[in-house]
């Protein structure tokens, strides 16, 4: 598409953003969200196509006034915690969707390399877990209790040991994306390599079933959130090293603002790993085959839908309410 046509073809819409953003027109938060959400498409295709345009130029200024416009009318909504996970985050989420897909292809990259590692190595495991963890384990294992090391200590201690533990390795992910995004890739490798060495030993000890109904009961949860923290760690990354037609610092505050929202997600599901850890983790090889199965594809279901799934059709309902009529166009004016 010519570029005369483009801003012929959306002069209107723009021209009625800048009445709201200017406050001389009203408009419910969900539908600027919507319109948030077509003007930064507007702005990709403006990138693609036009780079140097004085458009996209203009298509970027825009689009940074009416995010400023959305937070600080979502600061005041009564529903504030509601719409953070229904509406905001799942929308975040979707737009830098790609970010999801490399911390993903990072997290089995890494975690290949921690198993093929042991595999090959016989003192792997020992130098990433400790000896004396390797030692008491692998006499846990001979009892027939592959999950013995989550007996310890009481249901209410563990588990907030281990959520106070899990929340720091989040916020490192995540924190460490100051460093252009490699700092948290190193955070995911170390992470990365223990888990998929700890794979391997169970396996090597023949233990891997049983450990797999311990261990990913609380482990969806945990390793998943793990990747979503590394995806909000490479925006951050991100937003520095490719800050666009945006200032440097400027780029930098609106990548922070995001991936620090999207690491805010996960930690519901960071808490509710410690509490399965702490209370439910020690049972795994008692409880019932079907409950433990159903318990680790159902938390399985329940974030993989919603960092996924979710996203996408909460995206969709947007973008189709994102462009108003033509009547309400013309009363912008």
């Amino acid at each position: 598409m010519r570029e005369v046509a483009f801003i012929k073809q959306n002069k209107e819409k723009w021209l009625g953003i800048e009445q709201i953003i200017a406050g001389k027109l009203k408009i419910n938060p969900d539908d600027l969200s919507s319109l948030y959400i077509n003007l930064v498409n507007d702005l990709s295709f403006a990138q693609t196509y036009y780079p140097k345009s004085k458009t996209t130029v203009y298509l970027n200024n825009l689009s940074s006034l009416i995010f400023q416009k959305i937070y600080k009318t979502r600061r005041v909504e009564k529903n504030r915690f509601i719409f953070f996970f229904k509406t905001e985050v799942p929308l975040l989420v979707y737009q830098y969707r790609r970010y999801l897909f490399y911390a993903f292809g990072f997290f089995f990259l890494f975690t290949m390399i921690g198993f093929i590692s042991a595999y090959y190595d016989k003192e792997f495991v020992k130098i990433i877990l400790g000896e004396e963890y390797v030692n008491k384990t692998i006499e846990n294992i001979k009892k027939g209790n592959a999950v013995g090391v989550y007996q310890q200590g009481s249901n209410w201690g563990s588990a907030i040991a281990i959520t106070v533990n899990n929340l720091k390795v989040g916020a490192v992910l995540f924190l460490y994306g100051v460093f252009g995004g490699v700092g948290t890739l190193y955070a995911l490798l170390q992470n990365c390599i223990m888990l998929g060495s700890f794979q391997y030993f169970f396996h090597e000890h023949g233990a891997l079933k049983d450990s797999a109904k311990g261990i990913w009961l609380h482990g969806v949860f945990e390793i998943f959130s793990m990747v979503v923290e590394t995806m909000a760690g490479l925006i951050l990354g991100a937003s520095i090293l490719f800050p666009r037609t945006y200032s440097r610092f400027n780029s930098f505050k609106l990548g922070f603002k995001v991936s620090f929202k999207i690491f805010l997600s996960t930690v519901p599901f960071t808490i509710m790993a410690g509490i399965i850890e702490g209370y439910l983790t020690r049972y795994a090889l008692v409880m019932p085959a079907i409950l433990n199965v159903f318990l680790i594809f159902g938390t399985l279901a329940i974030i993989g839908s919603y960092y996924f799934i979710y996203p996408y059709f909460t995206s969709k309902k947007h973008l189709n309410n994102a462009v108003l009529p033509e009547t309400e166009l013309r009363n912008f004016h």
